[in-house]
């Protein structure tokens, strides 16, 4: 099949490049603006193969994006290019409100141009998948799972925005009869994930001798899912889910901030011993909470392992131990981020 991705140059659209490229047969369109987050040394491995293009647009240009999508007939489109950094959300929501809902209306559009422009049997087929997030449920106590029945409850504006984008998208195929697909997940960890969020944060900070901020006092509970096993769910879907279905995408490993920290601080201990012997976990300090840092997520996934047989390949042992080991090996890709962007710089604190 013919698979348009938009934010193929970010952390999770890069990794289902990378994938689709590398295990399938289908051809890609990797549609990215190339933010501040996005950066085509993500998917430089597979950008010489002849079922891989890149065009470089905007999801809120129309013109650009109506362009591209005529250009490739996509039978698929895979929709995620997001802005997505909660602490970023909290200073600047304006961003977050223009790409993910702005956008999304741009890219329905769109889509919805192109599809009724098929005949029928291509109809039938199409496909619009958006990828979306668990935060749109809001904050969960310490029991209870999020099924595709949640109510949505988002609580800062980054999950708002998200939670708008979703609507959107059952809207326009509740209305207009557009063949969509959502999937919401949980935390996503891996290679190439941008140096802002947790787990690599911790990383590049330990390895700096920097402080290791932990937001309250860690307590925060998240399902961690490995990337690569994200991006297999989300071929599952597009692949094999039932047009106007959302499937809930987890990896069945709650863990609360803190034990991520010192599990990324012991792995560090044993692969780049710090000189003076000390654990990198003596550098563990404690700093202002999120302001409305949401306590727990966890996810079902009963629903897409019943219909389409997908469940996570990786616990989160063995996700972490390649993702701290992939992040000292790939220094070269990861330090020139941080220089240029200050991505280890703390955000989120002016609510």
């Amino acid at each position: 099949m013919r698979i348009f991705v938009t934010g193929g140059a970010g952390f999770i659209g890069s990794a289902l490049v990378r994938h689709l490229i590398e295990n399938t047969e289908h051809e890609v369109l990797n549609f990215d603006k190339l933010t501040y987050a996005g950066t085509l040394t993500t998917v430089e491995r597979v950008a010489d193969s002849n079922r891989y293009t890149f065009v470089q647009g905007d999801i809120c240009d129309a013109d650009a994006v109506e362009a591209a999508i005529n250009a490739f007939k996509p039978d698929i489109v895979t929709h995620l290019a997001a802005e997505s950094h909660v602490d970023r959300s909290i200073d600047g929501p304006g961003a977050f409100i223009q790409t993910n809902m702005v956008g999304t209306y741009v890219m329905l559009a769109a889509a919805r141009s192109y599809w009724l422009s098929l005949d029928d049997e291509a109809k039938a087929a199409f496909r619009f998948h958006h990828i979306s997030t668990d935060e749109v449920y809001g904050s969960l106590g310490d029991t209870g799972l999020f099924t595709e029945e949640t109510p949505y409850d988002p609580r800062s504006p980054y999950s708002a925005s998200k939670a708008g984008s979703d609507h959107l998208v059952s809207a326009w195929g509740h209305t207009f009869g557009l063949p969509v697909l959502i999937t919401n997940c949980s935390n996503n960890y891996g290679p190439y994930h941008f140096p802002e969020k947790l787990i690599p944060l911790m990383i590049v900070k330990a390895l700096a001798g920097a402080d290791l901020p932990v937001y309250g006092k860690g307590d925060q509970v998240r399902d961690w899912l490995y990337v690569e096993d994200h991006v297999r769910a989300l071929q599952a879907v597009f692949e094999k889910g039932v047009a106007g279905r959302t499937y809930n995408v987890g990896g069945n490993n709650e863990k609360q901030n803190l034990e991520v920290v010192h599990t990324v601080s012991a792995i560090l201990d044993r692969l780049r011993p710090r000189a003076d012997g000390q654990s990198y976990a003596t550098q563990i300090t404690y700093v202002a909470d999120r302001p409305g840092h949401d306590k727990r997520y966890a996810i079902d996934a009963s629903r897409i392992k019943d219909e389409l047989g997908w469940e996570p390949a990786e616990t989160f042992e063995s996700g972490i131990e390649k993702t701290v080991a992939w992040y000292l090996d790939n220094e070269a890709w990861w330090r020139p981020i941080v220089d240029q962007h200050k991505a280890d710089q703390r955000r989120g604190l002016n609510a």
